[in-house]
């Protein structure tokens, strides 16, 4: 597998996610970029990404994308996995990852590339 090199373009979308504690869908991350970058160079950084392990995507209730860096306890090396609960407050629209472990206990035969399930509801911050 070749490295992508790194490049300032994602190098702000990886500090961006750094500094954020919920997943972001493309329109937000255009918003806090404050139009740095186009559409389609955001896409292919965050795809980029989920090849290489470092975000997984997450579609939302809405039927948006989310996206949401991966955290150790999420991706170990070469297992890289996202099937957690995702979280999304129907106030203030934030999508977040939660730790509690999906198990679930497939039909004989049956094997679970993907899970994606999100819960909506309201965040303990609106709830206040």
């Amino acid at each position: 597998i070749m490295k992508r090199r790194n490049t300032p373009t994602k190098q702000a979308v990886l500090d961006l996610f750094d500094s954020c504690s919920s997943a972001l869908n493309q329109e937000q991350i255009e918003t806090q970029l404050h139009g740095k970058m186009d559409r389609a160079t955001i896409y292919r950084i965050l795809n980029n990404f989920c090849e290489d392990g470092i975000m997984h995507k997450v579609i939302g209730d809405d039927g948006i994308n989310y996206f949401a860096k991966c955290k150790t306890n999420c991706c170990k090396e070469k297992q890289h996995h996202h099937d957690h609960f995702h979280f999304r407050c129907t106030s203030c629209n934030q999508l977040i990852c939660l730790d509690e472990e999906i198990t679930l206990h497939l039909p004989e035969g049956f094997s679970m590339k993907d899970c994606n399930c999100v819960i909506t509801g309201i965040c303990s911050t609106c709830q206040k």
